[in-house]
């Protein structure tokens, strides 16, 4: 692991720079995913200042600075795989506090290099524990970073509701964007923002349906934990933030589909991003397609310059067996989470809170 120098570095915070939060465009897209589709709309959150986080990262300094968990000028320190980063480096810049971010060496070189101009101090793992993979070791770490700063606040996106809260805004702004709205597609990490904005949303239209995104090799809504080579998307832990009574249904999706959307994003349509991103519009693709007449939306977490070195790097595809080629164009039908492992997309229409419900309940 890295020996980063562990001091903090005044940061003077400048307040205006949150009135650049938010208000991001509404685009729709209509390009084949793989197949035709009559269009859906996806909210361009990688326009946005700090992409789609600086909504909850900003909502989580501030909240902590209410209770007075987070003193005037204290670090704060995170874990992450790049895109939270991103968003507290904004929020530590706006609200006054130095950023610390434990993060791993899978991060991206050009990741790292942004996160250091944004002012962010590094720590990075070296190699993934045995139980929680790269997440275990990340927070394992955090727990020595926040040892060494006794002063520091940890936000914990994965269990804060202030994470769920600052997404208020974004539901707000696809209830002025859209005249009505029936199928809501989230991408699930945290599980901050498809709570925060399907519950907003549906109090303008209750029989809103929620379908959740997940990867392949995520834990979140009962598989199996397994190496995963999608960042940002899934996880190797249960967060407190999913609200799993809210989804309709789940898809796990594997890497060729979203390396393929995502593509075929930045041929046809001139807006694409990441791996959530890919994930999310091949489902709301679908989605569109077996839901005729529906009015489709989903949020594009990032923007695609990130991704220049993974997702739409041949070498880096190949070296990691992801054929787009290959990626699927329907999701294989399993009954509940457990019954079977998902290795490719997915779709169950049961959805339980897995540390809630024992396997057998399901079946």
């Amino acid at each position: 692991m890295t020996t980063a120098v562990l001091g903090s570095a005044r940061v003077a915070g400048d307040r205006e720079l949150l009135a650049l939060l938010g208000r991001t465009p509404l685009a729709r897209v209509s390009v084949d995913l793989p197949y035709p589709q009559p269009g859906f709309w996806a909210k361009l959150e990688g326009l946005g200042v700090g992409g789609m986080k600086a909504r909850a990262a900003v909502s989580m300094l501030l909240g902590a600075e209410e209770r007075g968990e987070l003193r005037p000028g204290a670090p704060v320190v995170e874990s992450t795989s790049g895109t939270l980063g991103i968003g507290l480096a904004f929020a530590g810049q706006a609200l006054g506090h130095p950023v610390v971010l434990v993060g791993d060496i899978e991060l991206e070189p050009s990741m790292r290099q942004l996160l250091r101009a944004y002012g962010v101090r590094l720590e990075l793992v070296d190699r993934p524990a045995a139980e929680g993979g790269w997440q275990a070791a990340r927070l394992a770490r955090l727990g020595e970073v926040l040892a060494l700063l006794p002063d520091a606040y940890w936000p914990d996106q994965y269990n804060n509701p202030d994470n769920t809260a600052g997404y208020a805004s974004l539901a707000a702004e696809l209830a002025t964007q859209l005249d009505h709205l029936d199928v809501l597609v989230c991408s699930v990490g945290t599980g901050g923002h498809s709570a925060g904005i399907s519950g907003a949303l549906r109090r303008h239209w209750p029989g809103l349906r929620l379908i959740g995104v997940d990867a392949t090799g995520s834990t979140i809504f009962g598989q199996p934990a397994r190496p995963r080579l999608m960042r940002g998307l899934g996880s190797s832990i249960h967060p407190r933030n999913v609200a799993y009574d809210a989804f309709d249904e789940v898809h796990w999706v594997g890497p060729a589909e979203a390396v393929d959307a995502c593509r075929r994003l930045a041929r046809s349509a001139f807006v694409s991003g990441g791996w959530s991103t890919g994930a999310v519009a091949r489902v709301a693709a679908w989605a569109a397609r077996v839901h005729p007449g529906a009015v489709v939306a989903t949020v594009f977490p990032d923007g695609p310059q990130r991704y220049l070195d993974s997702v739409f790097d041949d070498e880096f595809t190949t070296a990691h067996g992801v054929d787009p080629a290959t990626a699927a164009t329907r999701p294989v039908e399993i009954p509940y989470p457990q019954a079977v492992e998902a290795t490719g997309w997915a779709r169950c229409r049961t959805v339980t809170d897995p540390l809630a419900t024992p396997p057998e309940e399901n079946t």
